[in-house]
């Protein structure tokens, strides 16, 4: 992956191609956040922002060309570069892996909030997803969970809700921890942002999680209850980064690491809940501390 990075900041028109290239292919859509995080940290936002301009340009002239949607291609371009580069900014800015994090994960609260403050009816919002959830549910035989949609809409918008959230924050994630990644491999970088294997989001959000929790159970809060599941269930990742940091001590042999990731999507729910577990009780009790002092 050195090559591959170096090439990509070797020159603009690299960089271009590369972000033109994976913004037209869906699955590689992704990878674009990737190298725009990557871009900035190596180059600097007001370059990044200039090769995603000529990459956008691009991608209009082969919407224009081929006949593609232009408006669909240009809000991709939107969504997947702007939060990169500004996720590549704060890191800059903090110079801290883990505090760009938790502030990402406070911007993950506040847009669960968002949704119960400009949205009236949760219901009614969602209900075109709803629908083709329920159809497809039905289309594979999954009865019991098309009857749990029917009887529960409120519970279903909420789960809803809270899925686009997360859903969007680990994409987010993924740009940000990868295009650090990337960065981290190519000879003479400018700065070291920290170790992914040392994330902790810390007792602050763990408390504010927990507090949350016991609002939202006296009160019944649907709001309450949406944001503190997402507060919990983000410490996955840092469960994940536990997991990196037994293997990087020699207490976890490689293969479980690789098991983990293997596993994850098809044990997607249990395994990332098991994370959590890990991650939020790390946030209280420091395992990796507790470890590095009896090693």
């Amino acid at each position: 992956m050195q090559p591959l990075a170096a090439w990509l900041v070797a020159r603009p028109q690299n960089a271009v191609i590369a972000l033109a290239a994976t913004l037209l292919l869906p699955l590689l859509q992704m990878v674009s956040g990737v190298i725009m995080v990557l871009l900035v940290l190596k180059q600097g936002a007001r370059t990044a922002v200039l090769e995603a301009a000529v990459a956008g340009v691009i991608l209009a002239l082969v919407a224009l060309v081929t006949g593609s949607p232009l408006l669909q291609i240009l809000v991709a371009a939107l969504s997947t570069w702007g939060p990169a580069i500004m996720l590549g900014l704060v890191l800059q800015a903090t110079r801290s892996l883990t505090l760009t994090l938790q502030v990402s994960v406070l911007i993950a609260a506040l847009a669960v909030c968002g949704f119960y403050i400009v949205i009236d009816d949760m219901v009614a919002y969602w209900d075109p997803v709803m629908r083709v959830l329920l159809e497809w549910t039905r289309e594979n035989n999954l009865q019991e969970q098309a009857q749990i949609m029917e009887s529960d809409p409120v519970m279903t918008a909420n789960m809803l809700t809270m899925a686009i959230v997360l859903s969007s924050w680990m994409l987010y994630t993924v740009y940000l921890v990868f295009g650090y990644w990337l960065y981290k491999l190519i000879p003479g970088k400018s700065g070291d942002y920290g170790r992914f294997s040392d994330l902790n989001f810390g007792r602050v959000i763990a408390l504010i999680m927990a507090l949350l929790s016991l609002f939202a159970f006296v009160t019944g809060a649907a709001w309450l209850q949406s944001v503190a599941f997402v507060l919990f269930a983000v410490f996955w990742l840092q469960g994940l980064a536990v997991v990196h940091w037994l293997h990087s001590v020699g207490n976890l042999p490689l293969l479980v690491v690789i098991m983990t990731y293997v596993l994850l999507p098809f044990l997607h729910v249990f395994l990332i809940m098991a994370l959590a577990v890990l991650g939020y009780t790390d946030a209280w009790f420091s395992f990796r501390r507790r470890v590095a002092k009896q090693q």
